[in-house]
């Protein structure tokens, strides 16, 4: 079977057919660098490197562009706050970026443009558009993208321009001429830096948000590119203005394939820095070893919603100590995949089904439980090599088991409160998977009408 990709623009899984045949071409919207990444930036960066590690393992070029947006009214204010330049805030924050999601072995992309290196781009982009009367000069200095002079507007949300409008106040902004009209050129403030300010025939501004990524992923990619991926929330409005942007100025369609992969919920709602409820990637690290937050991750569908919790982490944990608990009975060689191989078709099956993570670790602990009855070298390699498309079960199994150490009384009475709520919400693996976790470090547990008790195995 070949590649079949969920495209947000068709709303259909359609087979995967790249532009330049063997070459794929993917653009992902990334990190507007202000402050530390959280799980949810991860989520995104973790969907989209399984998705080139699988390209990559079918046999294609990728040619990966990741954007930076460095210029941007938070980030202009942070630097303000903390009495620092621009370039300075950024260049932080980029160099954190890096060391949190290279600690989850997220691979670097391809290219890593920032935008502020594209504003001339962003500029020809925007005169292409006055040029065919899809932009016009505000009173206030702004230049605005006129959304109901585009034809396909909304065709990615699945939505009518009427459909937006609903809800929409009633007065226009200032400068617009309609409320679902957006800006592609901000004049400059007086109270912005100067480093925020570049000359320009509409005068001295800054790009907007959504035509920076439009010139960054041409400039990169072409006119026309594979796929173009990011986090749900961007759907609409960024990647719908981009459409409108790109192929307004261009007559071509942007990206043959979009993706968006689900939000992380904690508590039902949404994991943002706007609702506070985020976690850093920092913040996580600090409780729980980065190939554990990976597996996390990766074993859920990019599509599906990701629940975050401590529970769910310690059950990854418990999962993935599973598998190098069979790489530790045997040593691994290393092995070229033969997809005919029956368990190395059941992944490849899962993988090229929409990325069908879920499946494909399945796959993992059938093939561990093959290593945990017979030994067997082949399985171990074959289980470490398919693992090796995910980005995990990379580490020598010995060292890793035994860096998890011992478990503080504290640690303990706190499982045992999380596998009795687990209980009570009727989620019996969840518990089940608790106390053998709490086994596997010599804690056994007794559960009577009083309640659970521990001691430690003898």
């Amino acid at each position: 079977m070949s590649l079949r990709i969920f495209n947000t623009l068709t709303r259909a899984l359609q087979p995967f057919s790249p532009i330049e045949p063997g070459h794929v071409r993917m653009y992902v919207c990334g990190m507007t660098i202000y402050d530390l990444c959280h799980i949810g930036h991860a989520r995104m960066m973790m969907a989209f490197d399984v998705v080139q590690r699988w390209l990559k393992s079918s046999g294609f070029l990728v040619t990966y562009v990741r954007n930076i947006t460095d210029i941007d009214d938070k980030i202009i204010q942070r630097a303000l706050d903390r009495g620092i330049t621009i370039r300075q805030l950024t260049d932080e924050m980029i160099v954190a970026m890096h060391t949190d999601i290279d600690a989850l072995k997220i691979e670097r992309p391809t290219l890593e443009p920032r935008a502020t290196d594209y504003v001339p781009h962003m500029l020809e982009l925007i005169g292409q558009l006055e040029a065919k009367g899809l932009a016009y000069r505000a009173s206030n200095g702004d230049v605005n993208y006129s959304v109901r002079k585009f034809a396909g507007y909304g065709k990615l949300s699945g939505k009518s321009v009427d459909e937006l409008r609903a809800g929409e106040r009633v007065a226009v902004p200032d400068g617009k001429d309609d409320p679902l009209d957006f800006v592609l050129w901000k004049a400059s403030k007086a109270s912005e830096p100067a480093q925020a300010k570049w000359d320009s025939v509409y005068g001295s501004g800054r790009p907007g948000w959504h035509i920076e990524c439009s010139a960054m992923s041409c400039a990169t990619l072409g006119t026309t590119f594979d796929i173009h991926g990011g986090g749900a929330d961007l759907q609409f409005p960024h990647h719908e203005n981009e459409i409108a942007q790109s192929e307004g100025a261009c007559g071509k369609p942007l990206a043959n394939y979009w993706m968006h992969n689900g939000f992380v919920r904690v508590d039902n709602e949404k994991m943002s820095k706007s609702l506070g409820n985020f976690f850093t990637i920092r913040e996580v690290l600090e409780r729980y070893d980065a190939e554990t937050v990976r597996f996390f991750i990766v074993r859920t569908h990019y599509r599906s919603p990701l629940n975050y919790g401590d529970a769910h982490l310690d059950d990854a944990r418990l999962a993935l100590k599973r598998l190098y608990t069979a790489l530790s009975l045997v040593r691994p060689v290393d092995l070229v995949i033969d997809w005919s191989d029956p368990h190395a078709a059941r992944f490849k099956a899962a993988m090229d089904e929409d990325f069908g993570t879920p499946e494909a670790v399945a796959v993992l602990f059938d093939l561990a439980g093959v290593v945990n009855r017979s030994h067997s070298v082949f399985a171990a390699s074959l289980l470490k090599a398919l693992g090796g498309c995910l980005g995990i079960l990379q580490s020598d199994a010995d060292r890793y088991l035994q860096s998890g150490g011992s478990l503080d009384e504290q640690t303990i009475v706190q499982r045992i409160a999380d596998r009795a709520q687990a209980k009570s919400a009727k989620d019996f693996a969840l518990a089940d998977n608790i106390r053998d976790e709490l086994l596997s470090h010599g804690i056994v547990l007794k559960d009577s009408a009083q309640g659970t008790t521990w001691e430690a195995a003898r």
